[in-house]
């Protein structure tokens, strides 16, 4: 947690000082919405009272370069109650950023941000959400580790998502 809060702030630093801000120019060849599904299986403290979990992803992201992409991240994953727990959600509101070692390939990324959990008494905590995945033109295909650090609960998640890419026109 120190390193992400470390990250976070250094990031900010750097921005802080950037000296000139450069005109977005939104196209269909660095912009673009991304819809699509997660599926996974709860970790840490959501194993717990939850057997699985299934997701809706959404994205609006905005290319800096060919590598360098950022963007804003929500959706809806529910977790399946087990053992007469109710089922329950996490609702992210995150900014991210990704990383594409080609124009088709290997891709890193992260979402950060408050995921609102559903359901549950707790009204949410900080969320942050590693991928690692493979692109191409319209589609991403990735492996995540999502946390929604609540007061009382960390929700942990292991799992894949798929996206496909609608350009922006």
């Amino acid at each position: 947690m120190k390193k992400v809060v470390l990250f976070v702030a250094t990031l900010c630093y750097g921005l802080s000082y950037a000296q000139e801000i450069p005109e977005v120019d939104i196209t269909t060849r660095n912009s673009w919405f991304k819809a699509g599904l997660t599926a996974g299986v709860p970790m840490g403290d959501a194993k717990d009272i939850s057997s699985f979990n299934v997701g809706v992803d959404v994205r609006g992201q905005y290319l800096f370069n060919p590598h360098f992409g950022i963007g804003i991240a929500s959706g809806y994953n529910h977790f399946f109650g087990k053992d007469e727990v109710d089922d329950f959600g996490v609702i992210p509101v995150a900014g991210f950023a990704r990383y594409y070692f080609q124009t088709e390939g290997v891709f890193v990324g992260a979402d950060f941000g408050y995921g609102f959990l559903t359901n549950v008494d707790n009204s949410g905590g900080l969320y942050f959400n590693p991928q690692i995945g493979y692109h191409n033109k319209k589609w991403n295909i990735y492996g995540y580790y999502q946390n929604t650090f609540a007061e009382d609960i960390a929700i942990r998640s292991l799992g894949v998502g798929v996206t496909y890419n609608i350009m922006f026109k």
